[in-house]
This record gives structure tokens, sequence and C-alpha cells, in this order.
């Protein structure tokens, strides 16, 4: 029905032109004389005017209101014939486009067209009655009293008539304009119903969301806390320990509150929905390459070509695939594992290949047991995906080779640019929901047991306010095993006695 309704509101006036025409040349072909007979029928004109009006009633109603006006006034100065008897309803036409008037015009067109029609009918009325003109149209008897005696005696039943013709065609034009509104209220109603069951799921997505963030302060920041605290500690304790153990313990608190940050940093953008919480950019490459070379990978860092300017989701992006591909490098191929990162800036986006050594033996992302789907290079599909580009991930030989592929404009990076490593860019903060801290190497320290004396661990007591300002701030975890290996000279000498 709708679609039919709609249709009808475009052409519904043409045809209805077209049938009035047919129907007319139809019903008159008798009385019009000799073929082709409309030359010669004084109804010939009225008729042209009305189907006119009909049809251009929908697209310019003012016009289809002036081509009844021209035809009534073209009849009061004898330049129409006037209405006969056979044809005086050639007047309906006018009640047709009014019709259609009502059905899709404007309010203020609708006010124009009933005062006009209302007008028509007083003319038309006159017109049929008036012995200066059709004279009663053979329905009314002559009473040779003038036109104020016809118009006092059969004035109001013509008139009268003319006005339920013409509410007919009004009511049929005002119930196809009130269905389609009350079709508009239904869709209307419809889209808000969506809405608000849309601002409901949001309302349930931000309550799990608070949930979770709140989840993550009290058990995730608190546990890395205590692991930082435990490292820093045992390190300052035992300065007499080899050196690899050592390093190691430096590498475990050092990434324990690099994580503890990052936790910091999914919690505030869990609360303020991803848009407020800061975010890795090209920037942070450089420090994050720092870092995995102090887990014991090998990595060589290169760049070719002009840095462009890349969003802020591009940049989180390009981050994101270094750090997956830095951490399984780490993890399948151990300590020592020799890594090659390229920047190549000189086609139509950043290229990065990341390629890394494959040890003997070790697992590739894609096939590490049937047991467990890994998310790693799908996740980095993903990111990539988002930002506008591909990635393509496998072994190769003896290496394990990662392609990535992020457009980017053909505007250089100038002051206010992002280069690879630096600057801020354009687009704020368009950080990604779940994003994972990097904790992936502490996997990857491996530490002898017996290496470790628990002694010196358990010497490491740390006060509950403590942790919780810790938490609050991880920078005090620096200052914390400091005073802890201080106060706790005593029991490790102790100990060792």
């Amino acid at each position: 029905m709708e679609p039919f309704l709609k249709s009808m509101r475009h052409w519904g006036a043409p045809v209805a032109a077209v049938l009035f025409f047919a129907l007319w040349c139809v019903g008159e072909a008798g009385r019009m004389g000799p073929w082709p007979g409309l030359n010669i029928w004084p109804g010939t004109v009225p008729l042209v005017l009305m189907t006119a009006a009909i049809a251009v009633a929908v697209w310019q109603p003012i016009a289809s209101l002036a081509l009844t006006a021209v035809l009534l006034t073209g009849q009061f100065f004898y330049l129409i014939p006037a209405m006969y008897p056979n044809h005086w309803a050639i007047y309906i036409g006018s009640f047709i486009a009014l019709a259609f008037i009502l059905w899709t015009g404007a309010k203020r067109t609708v006010i124009i067209a009933v005062s006009a029609n209302a007008v028509f009918i007083v003319a038309m009325t006159f017109l049929m009655i008036s012995w200066r003109y059709s004279y009663g149209v053979g329905w009314f008897y002559p009473l040779y009293g003038g036109d104020r005696v016809a118009l006092q005696v059969h004035g109001w039943q013509l008139f009268s008539i003319l006005t339920l013709i013409a509410a007919g065609c009004s009511a049929v034009g005002l119930a196809l304009a009130l269905y389609q509104e009350r079709g508009s209220l239904f869709q209307a109603r419809n889209i808000a119903q969506a809405g608000l069951k849309e601002a409901e799921i949001d309302l349930i997505v931000e309550q799990e969301r608070t949930r979770i963030a709140r989840d993550l302060h009290d058990v995730l920041a608190h546990s890395l806390a205590v692991i930082a605290a435990q490292a820093d500690g045992t390190r300052y304790l035992s300065s007499d320990q080899p050196r690899a153990v050592l390093n190691a313990l430096e590498n475990i608190a050092s990434s324990a509150r690099g994580a503890l940050v990052d936790a910091q940093r999914v919690i505030e953008g869990v609360r303020d929905d991803g848009m407020v919480a800061p975010q890795p950019r090209l920037s942070d490459v450089d420090p994050l390459v720092d870092m995995m070379r102090q887990g014991s990978l090998m990595v060589h860092r290169s760049e070719s070509g002009t840095p462009a300017r890349l969003t802020a989701g591009q940049e989180l992006a390009v981050f994101r695939i270094v750090q997956e591909c830095l951490t399984n490098a780490l993890k399948h191929g151990g300590r020592g594992t020799e890594v090659r990162v390229h920047f190549d800036w000189s086609g139509p986006g950043l290229a990065l290949h990341v390629a890394s050594a494959l040890a003997d033996g070790a697992a590739t992302p894609e096939t590490d047991g049937p047991a467990r789907v890994g998310r790693g290079i799908p996740g980095m599909r993903e990111r990539a995906y988002l930002a506008g580009g591909w990635v393509t991930a496998g072994p190769d030989g003896e290496q394990f080779r990662v392609t990535a592929f992020v457009p980017y404009g053909l505007h250089p990076a100038g002051d206010g640019g992002t280069a690879a490593g630096g600057g801020d860019s354009e687009g704020g903060n368009d950080g990604e929901d779940g994003v994972e801290p990097f904790t992936e190497p502490l996997d990857a320290v491996q530490l002898d047991a017996a290496e470790l004396d628990a002694a010196q661990l358990d010497a490491v007591q740390l006060d509950a306010a403590q942790l919780d300002s810790a938490q609050q701030d991880p920078r005090q975890l620096e200052a914390a095993p400091r005073e802890a290996a201080r106060e706790g000279a005593q029991p490790k000498a102790a100990v060792r006695g």
C-alpha cells in the first residue's frame, strides 16, 4: 500500500487528468458533431482547462487554481462559452484538483485552495443559474423574474450540490493525507523505540565497563604493584647475586611498572568510553624497542623514505602491530632472537616489515598447537583493517615475516605533523576498546628458582598503605624498594648469619 500511494503522489494527478479527459470525450462523442468534433463542441475549452488544472495540481497547485479562475473569468466576460446542460459537470474537475492539493500540499497551500474553491463554487452557481449565461442549465425552470429571484429560489440548492461534491473530493484527499501522516507517526514511533533500546544497551554496556574497571583496579593493579615492589626489593637486597639474576629482576620490575601504567590507561579508557585515555603513538615505538632490547632481543630498526602524517588511530595500530611482533619474537624465539624492523615511507602508505629468526623446533604463532588458537595475528589484521590497511604473516624460510601496510595522505609531516617517532597528529585519541597492555615480555623471563634465596624475598615487607598509594601513582614504586632495602639490611644480615 505504501509504495502504491508513494507512486500516486507523483503520478496520480496526471493519470486522473487523462482519465477525466478520455471519459468526457467518450461520454459526449454523440453530441460533438462530426469527427473530431472538439473544434466545434462548446465544452472543449472548459474541458481542456479543467484537465490541465488536474494534471498540475500536485506539482503547481497555485497554477491549478489559476486555470480554474481563468475559466470562470473568461465565462463571465463571454470569452469562453458558458456551460450547457450536457457538460456543466466539467466544473467537477476543479474539485478533483482540490483533492490532490489537500493530499499533497503544504498547510498554507491547502488554506489557499479551500478558500479559492469556496469562491469558485459561488461563481459557478451564479453562472449556471443566471439567464445571461447558462440559464439554469436545464435543471431549473425559468422564473422570468431576473437573476435575483432565480438565485433566491434555486441558488441555495445548486450551491449545496456543488459544495457536497467538493466536500466529497476533499474528504478523499484529506483521508489519504491522514493515512500517510499516520504511517509517518508509526515510523517515528518505531525509530524512537529503537533509539530507546539502543540507549538501554549503551547504559548496560556502561555499567559493565564500570564493573570491569573496578575489577581491574582491585585485582590487576594491586598484583602488578606487588610484583614490581617485590622484584625491586629483592634486587636491592641481593646485590651480590649474579648479573643475569639482577638483570632479570630489573626487567621484571620495569615490565610490571609499565604494565601497571598501561592497566591504568585501560581503566581510564573503559570508564571514559576509550576517548580520553592517552594511547600509544609512533613516538612510543623507540621506547618499546629499547625495552625489548633490555629483554634480550636483538632488535635492528631501520627506516626509508620521508615520514608522512598518520591519524592517531593509525599510529596506535602501527604501535600495537610492532608490539605484537616483538612480543611473539621473544615468546617463540627466546632470548637473543634477532629481529629486524623496517619502516618504509616511500609508497602511498607506510609499509612495515618485521622479520624474526625462528628458533629450532619453535612453534609459529599460527601453529601453536590445536588446543589453543592465538589472538595475536588476527588482532594485528583487525587493527590494520580498521586503519585502512592489511597485514600478512607467516614463515619465510628460516624467518617469520610480518608485513603491514597502512595508507596515508600525500602531505608530508610538517611542524605539527607526526613522523615516525614524534609529534602530535590530527584526530585526537582514536583509542580502541580492549587494548591489552604490554605484559607478554614477562612470560619470556626465565629465572632459576634455585638462584633466588627465599629468605631474601620474605625480607621485603611493604606496608599496605604504601601499596595503595603505589597503585594511585606507579612512580612511587621506585622509591619504595630503596626504603625497604635500607630498613631490611639488618634482617638480611641475620639470614646470612
